[in-house]
């Protein structure tokens, strides 16, 4: 059914999560953290910490939507986004960390789709959509470094890579965020220029190279690789058991700067 409210992207959410413990399906940790920003948003509204609830709920809903798209075409074989169909295939192999795994959802999720929501939300007129679109931005990066800690517990040698909450200059969480930071509003500055066969070209394009900067998750060199391997070896392996721990941890107040 389609989404119109956060309560019906939180709904669709815990439902992706629990089928995905039911299966041991590894797309639930991505589900499992895009529940937290999702609730972070609704809480934030919910106490006006945004200029404008209303366009906030509306922008969030349009961003959401775009994931849960995804995921249903996915999960019923029909056409995706690139960016979108290496994050989920690479849910079927159990060679990527848990982190790797939620990180490629992030590149999908920020690097292409949050750029298309503000186009979308705003009507091409971005100078309104602006705050909402770095608001947004603010808690998925704040709650990415809140589940860094969450999944100590299923990482247990994750720290080899440096990757504290404190500690932002990791190459894969660099990779990530800073390209989110610095790439989808200027995506999205590009897009809105952009009309008829002209704007689905310029999405296609943003596609293909989102797709392409996934390798930089996934296709590791030297000691990094070594050290993945490592510690992936002490990962646990259960992905229901995962999924839970990242979905029960309690959240973290989310303190959301206009």
């Amino acid at each position: 059914m389609p989404a119109n409210t956060i309560d019906d992207i939180l709904t669709q959410l815990q439902n992706i999560i629990a089928q995905s413990i039911l299966t041991n399906n590894r797309a639930g940790y991505f589900a499992a953290l895009y529940y937290k920003v999702t609730a972070s948003v609704k809480e934030g509204i919910a106490k006006g910490q945004f200029e404008n609830g209303p366009q906030m709920e509306k922008f969030d809903v349009l961003f959401a939507t775009r994931y849960l798209d995804a995921f249903a075409a996915w999960k019923n074989k029909q056409p995706l986004t690139a960016s979108w169909l290496v994050a989920f295939e690479a849910t079927e192999s159990s060679s990527y960390l848990v982190l790797q795994q939620l990180l490629l959802g992030m590149n999908a999720h920020i690097n292409l789709d949050l750029g298309i929501a503000a186009v979308e939300v705003s009507g091409g007129q971005l100078d309104g959509a602006r705050n909402d679109f770095d608001s947004i931005n603010t808690i998925i990066s704040s709650l990415t470094y809140q589940v860094l800690n969450d999944i100590d517990r299923v990482s247990p040698l994750l720290s080899l890579l440096g990757l504290h909450a404190d500690n932002q200059t990791s190459v894969l969480i660099q990779f990530s965020i800073d390209n989110a930071r610095d790439g989808a509003w200027c995506f999205a500055e590009e897009l809105a220029a952009k009309k008829g066969a002209d704007y689905t070209t310029c999405i296609a394009q943003r596609d293909q190279t989102i797709k392409n900067l996934a390798g930089g998750l996934t296709q590791n060199k030297g000691m990094i690789r070594f050290t993945i391997w490592l510690i992936h070896l002490f990962e646990w392996k259960k992905p229901s058991r995962i999924i839970k721990v990242m979905h029960e941890a309690v959240k973290k107040k989310i303190v959301v700067s206009r």
